[in-house]
């Protein structure tokens, strides 16, 4: 642990120039005594460190100097795919080694190359919640990492939308998307997928698994969600659309933004006719509703007749209010 943080404070002064021992104890959770014993091993070991004394001091190297030593541990190996994601990385509690392996990576690059890369991290960033929406909590977010990178089975007490189940799964893996995270696991026979933050109580067990060689999980996961979308709109809408309308429908998910890539040609006054997948008459009816006047149910004439029936009944409940 010592020789591991010893290359970590090596690669911190060389990136970073003058560092307070202050602030390498609180990256390190050590103690301020131990960084100074740590800078003392550093200079028996060779390094060129020096430190200044007083309000603007600190730590670092004489100029010029520069390692070629990386020696990532399994931790910050496990953390490195996580590099250029930092606010992911610390959701699964890899924050602090994400950083440490990126400062690794970058002590092997040479200095064209690494301002190169520097600049990438400066300007491109990841922001994976949607528009409008919040963040969820997931108090097991960093439980379940550690399950699925030690292959730990799990105990859950998981709310589904239909109720409270208990599960024993094996972990397969973790996906966010759309700013959620869920676990991929093997249970009851199948492979299922929870979202981590509906998880209500967690048990982590010393009982271990084994993934299936042949398992991938970004294969897998495109596989579910098309299956998914299938199962979730089996029926098939005929609209026509105004150009305001095409813009309306495009906000209700990309399941609307294929439907509209897949249209005819605008007919002669701009309309365009497409073919929507969709779910029940009555999840379906509201949606097409608030298109308001830019949209035409073609087909299926129970669903022409839904939407007809809740813009009588909305008519009717404001003229209502407008005469009392």
């Amino acid at each position: 642990m010592r020789a591991s943080r010893l290359l970590s404070i090596l690669i911190a002064l060389q990136f970073r120039g003058r560092v307070t021992a202050k602030a390498l104890a609180e990256e390190f959770e050590v103690s301020v005594r131990t960084i100074y014993r740590d800078i003392d091993a550093l200079s028996i070991a060779g390094i060129p460190v020096y430190g200044d004394c007083g309000p603007g001091g600190g730590f670092q190297l004489v100029e010029g100097y520069q390692t070629r030593l990386t020696g990532l541990n399994p931790e910050e190996a496990e953390a490195l795919l996580l590099i250029g994601m930092p606010d992911e990385a610390v959701a699964l509690g890899l924050g602090a080694a994400t950083q440490r392996a990126r400062g690794k990576v970058l002590a092997t690059l040479p200095q064209a190359t690494k301002g190169a890369a520097d600049r990438l991290v400066d300007r491109f960033h990841l922001d994976t919640a949607e528009w409008y929406r919040s963040m969820r909590p997931v108090p097991f977010l960093v439980q379940v990492t550690r399950a699925v990178l030690d292959l730990r089975t799990l105990r859950l007490g998981y709310q589904s939308w239909k109720a409270r189940q208990e599960w024993l799964v094996e972990p397969r893996g973790i996906v966010l998307k759309a700013g959620q995270w869920y676990l991929v696991a093997f249970g009851r026979g199948k492979t299922c997928i929870f979202n981590i933050a509906d998880i209500y109580a967690l048990e982590v067990n010393l009982e271990t698994c084994v993934v299936p060689a042949d398992f991938d999980l970004a294969e897998w996961w495109h596989s579910a969600l098309e299956q998914f979308e299938e199962r979730l709109r089996p029926e098939r809408a005929e609209l026509r659309l105004s150009p305001i309308g095409l813009q309306r429908l495009r906000l209700l998910g990309d399941f609307a933004g294929n439907a509209i890539a897949a249209a005819s040609e605008p007919d002669s006054d701009g309309w365009t006719r497409l073919t929507l997948p969709v779910e029940s008459l009555d999840a379906t009816a509201p949606l097409l509703l608030g298109l308001g006047p830019e949209v035409d149910v073609l087909e299926p004439a129970e669903l022409r007749e839904a939407v007809r029936n809740l813009a009588v009944a909305v008519a009717k409940r404001i003229e209502g209010h407008v005469m009392t």
